[in-house]
């Protein structure tokens, strides 16, 4: 049975954000400012952590690849809304528009991933200080990190596979600044379920175990500290997972109200800054709450400083 209102889709309209003519240029001057710190930040944090030998160790690992990760996700969503926001016709090819959802899951996802397995590590540093050179070993660390990037992109892959598949109709218009699957997934012309079926499934081991993870990880670790009496060890273990913390409250605080526990008055408005704040404001400040408090960072700074300057 052919379907009337069925037609081939070339490009999707994205609505972007609602901003009033007038204040157009300064929000662009502004979200351009917020991608440069961003790239700029991360890319500091990537770069101390290559060449500060004193940094390579599990943690800056992982938190290389967090702002690597960071780095990406960003790229993937405001260079576009850049160009949007100079150009009167906001549009974005099919795809394209399959490509950008398909590297938002694997950053996004991916990110997840890290932020577990950074509560891990410092669960294990914490509540097991004598055995964790022997539990986290750099091989067991470079395979989780691996491990945790092949099924980031499988995840996403098979998504993007079974959204392709899907008829779209006359209606092209995104209320997104980028692609959105859920948003995707309402301008399809046929039945979804397999779709919504496998983001709740795989949505739920990808968001909401990682989420739930952490809180137990935290609660071991507070477990752990309130034992302690020394007030000075105890004030050195919440400043060392307060950024970590930070983090996981900023990333995880927007994606399970946005996508796990919508509320039904979710004004359009709402969404957008609540997605504005996982994908632009979230890998902006992660350099940030990462550095402004950590000790490690501020020195490995002054050494790679300290060795320019005495290079030249």
């Amino acid at each position: 049975m052919i379907l009337i209102n069925q037609t081939v889709i070339s490009q999707f309209l994205l609505l972007g954000l609602p901003i009033p003519p007038e204040h157009q240029h300064l929000f662009y001057a502004l979200f351009l400012a917020m991608y440069l710190t961003t790239v700029l930040g991360n890319l500091i944090i990537i770069i101390l952590i290559l060449l500060d030998s004193h940094l390579h160790t599990p943690m800056y690992l992982f938190l290389s690849n967090l702002s690597f990760s960071d780095l990406c996700f960003s790229s993937v969503t405001m260079p576009k809304l850049l160009q949007n926001m100079q150009t009167q016709g906001p549009s974005i090819t099919y795809a394209g528009c399959l490509t950008q959802m398909y590297f938002l899951m694997v950053f996004g996802d991916m990110e997840s991933f890290l932020l577990v397995i950074m509560a891990y590590d410092r669960y294990v540093a914490i509540c097991f200080p004598l055995h964790y050179t022997s539990i986290m070993s750099p091989k067991l660390c470079v395979c989780v990190v691996v491990l945790s990037w092949v099924l980031t992109m499988l995840y996403s892959l098979l998504h993007t596979l079974l959204l392709a598949q899907l008829p779209f109709c006359e209606d092209n218009v995104i209320p997104q600044f980028f692609c959105d699957i859920s948003a995707l997934l309402k301008l399809a012309c046929s039945d979804t379920y397999i779709n919504e079926l496998l983001i709740f499934i795989l949505g739920g081991l990808v968001i909401v175990f990682p989420f739930i993870f952490i809180v137990v990880s935290y609660v071991q670790i507070i477990w752990s500290i309130l034992k302690i009496s020394s007030a000075r060890v105890i004030h050195k273990v919440f400043s060392t997972c307060g950024s970590h913390l930070s983090v996981v409250s900023l990333f995880y605080g927007t994606i399970i109200g946005l996508y796990i526990f919508p509320s039904t008055n979710n004004s359009m408005v709402k969404e957008i800054v609540m997605a504005m704040m996982y994908t632009v404001v979230a890998p902006m400040l992660n350099p940030f709450i990462y550095s402004l408090r950590n000790r490690d960072i501020n020195e490995a700074i002054i050494r790679v400083l300290c060795k320019k300057k005495i290079s030249l």
